[in-house]
């Protein structure tokens, strides 16, 4: 399975990176009714932090940022998607229980080590660039100040060479 695929359908809510149900459900090949009714008979393996359910203002602002409803390709949906956290998508595995659960579990949880990679990498770039941004300012306060010195009328040019006097001009 491609992990690029899979990290397109992971997405940021309550500031946690998650997989809606119906993506979930896409991936393991199966209905998104029967993917919840899995998780329902097995509530006490998905405790809050695993798993939450989307309101209705976090789904409309959802799906206006994905901008393509898919709707269409479930024939809508009369209840808020479900989200999955990284642990409750491991816990998925063990309540489907087949080949192919325990296979796009695998790319999944691939996929968001990934993620926790790229950003580990991307905070220490951006703190890479921040220590650069301080010392850069630093030294071009210092060039400031000599432009401001070297601009100011006190700052007079000074005559440069050697003046002989008594020398007369031809």
């Amino acid at each position: 399975m491609e992990l690029q695929l899979i990290q397109n359908k992971v997405v940021q809510i309550r500031g946690h990176r998650v997989m809606l149900d119906f993506d979930l459900a896409e991936l393991y090949d199966v209905e998104t009714r029967v993917l919840n009714q899995a998780v329902k008979r097995n509530a006490e393996r998905f405790p809050h932090d695993f798993m939450i359910q989307l309101s209705a203002e976090e789904w409309n602002s959802l799906r206006s940022q994905i901008v393509i409803s898919k709707e269409e390709k479930r024939g809508g949906t009369r209840k808020l998607p479900y989200a999955f956290t990284e642990q409750g998508v491991a816990m998925l595995s063990s309540v489907l229980r087949s080949e192919k659960a325990i296979a796009v579990n695998i790319a999944i949880m691939r996929a968001f080590v990934l993620l926790r990679q790229h950003l580990t990498d991307y905070k220490d770039l951006k703190e890479e660039i921040s220590k650069l941004e301080r010392s850069m300012n630093q030294n071009f306060k210092d060039v400031n100040e000599v432009l401001r010195y070297l601009l100011s009328p006190k700052s007079k040019p000074s005559e440069i060479g050697f003046k002989q006097e008594g020398r007369k001009k031809k």
